[in-house]
Order: C-alpha cells, then sequence, then structure tokens
C-alpha cells in the first residue's frame, strides 16, 4: 500500500515556501546558480545513493535506489530555468530581479518533484533504480541537448524517462496525458533578400528588397494552406521583418525571421522545400538575392503509447478516472525534453493550473501552490510502477 503526502503534512507548507523562494529569484538559461544551490542544500539532506552536479553548467542528477535496483532505471525531470520577461504579478514573491520571471512554472515543476524525491527516500519501496533530474535551460537554450552531449545517458543509464509540465486553463490537480505527439518541434528560419537600395523618390533605380519581403512572408502561409494536407497539423508564422532606418531610404537588405511548428519529420521536410522553392522563386520575380537559414531546434515530443498508459494509470491513482483526459488535442508549443524521447521510451503529460490560470509566458502567470502535493504524488505513484518498459 503506497502512502502518500497529505496536505497537511509539514513538508507541503516547507514546500510552498521553497516554490515561492525560487519563484522571486529567477535565473535565466545556465545561470541558475542559486536555484541549483537550493535544490542541493535539500537533496544533501537526504539519504540519496549519489548526487552528480555540473550538468550543462547548473544541473543536478540525484540517484536513488530501491527493491531490486538493476531492474529498471527511471528518470524523473524537471526543468530550472526562468525567463526574460518582466513580472506584473503584485504578490509578496514577485520576482526581485527586473526583466527575469518565472513564467512557465520551472519554479513548481522542481518544487512537485523535490517534494516527491523527499518521500521517496525516506520510504524506498519502489523498485529499481530513479534518477532526479533538474535541468537547466529549457527555455530555447536546449539544456536537454547538452547533457546528453556530454554523455548523460553513459552515466545514468536510464530504460524509462518522464516528464511533468503545469497547463493553464485545465482545472487544477487535473491530468492531460497524450498516447502519441504531445508538443511540437521548433524550427526557426532567417531569411535574408539583398536587393539595390537607393532614394525612396526614385524606387525604378532600385532593387527594393523589402517588396520582396513583404510578398514572400504572405507567400509562405500558403505552405500550409495548398501544400499540407488539412488533415496535420503546421504552423509557420514570421515574427520579424526589418528593412531601413529612413523615411526616405530603401534599404539594400531585409530579413525576416519566424518559426515552423510541426509533429512530423515528413511534414517538416515538405516545408522545408516548400521554403526554398518559394525563395528561389521570388529571387527571380523581384531580381534579388534571397538565402534562407533553416535551423531545426527541437523534434517534436511523441510519447511512447505504453509509457503513457502508465501515467494515466498513476493520474488515475492519485486524481480519479473522470479527472484524467486522454483525448485533448496536442500543442504547437516546443519541448527539449523531446530530447531524452528521442533516446529513452517516456512519456511527458501536463497537470492543471486552473482554468483561471494565467497563460504560459505571460506577465501575470504565477504557479499554483496547490499542484505541489498533487504532483508529488504523481511522481511517488509513477515511480512505484512495476511494469518495466524495455529499451528502444
Amino acid at each position: 500500500m503506497i502512502e502518500y503526502i497529505n496536505e497537511k503534512d509539514p513538508i507541503v507548507q516547507r514546500m510552498r515556501e521553497f516554490r515561492q523562494d525560487i519563484h522571486a529569484h529567477p535565473e535565466l538559461a545556465y545561470e541558475e546558480k542559486r536555484t541549483a544551490d537550493k535544490i542541493l542544500e535539500i537533496l544533501m539532506s537526504l539519504e540519496m545513493d549519489d548526487i552528480q552536479t555540473g550538468l550543462a553548467k547548473t544541473g543536478i542528477v540525484a540517484v536513488l535506489k530501491g527493491n531490486n535496483p538493476d531492474t529498471r532505471h527511471v528518470g524523473l525531470r524537471a526543468d530550472m530555468d526562468a525567463l526574460p520577461m518582466q513580472e506584473k504579478n503584485t504578490c509578496a514573491h514577485r520576482s526581485c530581479y527586473a526583466h527575469k520571471m518565472h513564467a512557465c512554472g520551472h519554479d513548481g515543476h522542481i518544487t512537485m518533484l523535490l517534494s516527491a524525491a523527499i518521500y521517496l527516500s525516506k520510504t524506498r519501496s519502489f523498485e529499481g533504480t530513479l534518477y532526479f533530474i533538474f535541468q537547466p535551460a529549457e527555455e530555447n537554450a536546449g539544456g536537454a541537448r547538452v547533457m546528453l552531449e556530454e554523455n548523460f545517458l553513459q552515466r545514468f543509464p536510464l530504460t524509462e524517462v518522464y516528464g511533468l509540465h503545469n497547463w493553464p486553463g485545465i482545472k487544477s490537480g487535473h491530468f492531460v496525458v497524450h498516447a502519441g505527439p504531445v508538443m511540437a518541434s521548433m524550427d526557426t528560419f532567417e531569411i535574408t533578400i539583398s536587393g539595390q537600395g537607393g532614394h525612396a523618390g526614385i524606387p525604378n533605380t532600385c532593387k527594393d528588397p523589402l517588396i520582396a519581403a513583404s510578398q514572400l512572408v504572405g507567400a509562405l502561409q500558403t505552405i500550409v494552406a495548398r501544400n499540407i494536407s488539412p488533415f496535420d497539423a503546421a504552423v509557420i508564422s514570421v515574427t520579424q521583418l526589418k528593412g531601413g532606418d529612413s523615411s526616405n531610404i530603401i534599404a539594400d537588405k531585409t530579413y525576416a525571421q519566424g518559426t515552423v511548428r510541426t509533429f512530423s519529420s515528413k511534414i517538416q521536410q515538405q516545408i522545408i522545400d516548400a521554403m526554398q522553392r518559394m525563395c528561389k522563386g521570388m529571387a527571380i520575380a523581384f531580381d534579388v538575392e534571397i538565402s534562407l537559414n533553416y535551423q531545426q531546434c527541437f523534434p517534436a515530443t511523441l510519447n511512447r503509447k505504453e509509457n503513457a498508459k502508465k501515467c494515466e494509470n498513476a493520474a488515475v491513482q492519485i486524481a480519479g478516472k473522470q479527472n484524467v483526459y486522454t483525448d485533448l488535442p496536442a500543442s504547437m508549443g516546443a519541448e527539449d525534453f523531446s530530447l531524452f524521447l528521442q533516446q529513452v521510451p517516456g512519456a511527458y503529460i501536463w497537470i492543471g493550473n486552473g482554468e483561471k490560470s494565467g497563460s504560459l509566458h505571460s506577465t501575470k502567470y504565477d504557479f499554483n501552490d496547490n499542484l505541489i502535493c498533487t504532483g508529488a504524488n504523481y511522481w511517488i505513484q509513477l515511480a512505484h510502477s512495476k511494469d518495466v518498459v524495455g529499451v528502444i
């Protein structure tokens, strides 16, 4: 019989205070030194079998062995970094730092996992070995990639890996589990249009890169509408368009930047091919030079069906079947946890932050402290699952 953390347990209030302290002192990617020190302070007070620090500069992995420690090796991951934003909340634990904010709930992710680690280190009633992974630099900085490049899986031979993210708009403490795609891939692109600048009053003597760029931006939106099946999801967003510094000068160059999101490598390649064709065509049409710099940053986050089912079962034990949703759409947001899932079977699920919660990456967002107990108990239940899923 598994015993869970109770809301009245002193650990819950202690961890609320911990979470709010982390929220008040946000640190950006690869700068999470104070955050790591606070995590390490608690981990060092527990009877862990091993604690490794300095992964991807500030990351931490704590190892805890249960019964029959070689039967399975399960990674439980929380991200650590904040965002370069100015917080507009007025709560007492609002950010102490200008232009730094925990606007994605990583402070809460740390707290839920650390709370579970405290409990599990005392009971050790699970099978196998657990690896509590505190990962830096999730926000566009690829902390997971750096950890993997540092031979993470050689040092910690995971056979399963799991992640948990809070999700605004979903009822507090309810869970969302996907048996396939969860989050989209994230690619970025920069397009440089080189023409011939000159006087804005004599445009016929110029090769205007801004005109070419404006036509190209509109044309890119037809790729999803006319090249991709309506049954497949994809997004092309041009988020920056820059050219010129004066009202009477046509610039020599114009730059466009943006992002592409898909759930499929096949669709991803279709989009790349179409973008290349359009750039070539527009260059001919407007007698300019166009170069496309396309970067594939993170793959789609794809759950293994059997691992997702394990997560669903654990969530049902904690929240009840009626409060675990398996039919909600995936998100076009991205997550570098996908890099772990490319290497190790696992799953990534959501826990509701509340229907009235501020949205992720908004200046009014705050993690819901009522999730600490629920999220920790989910990790505890998952740690006790005896189903063994083999390595790829």
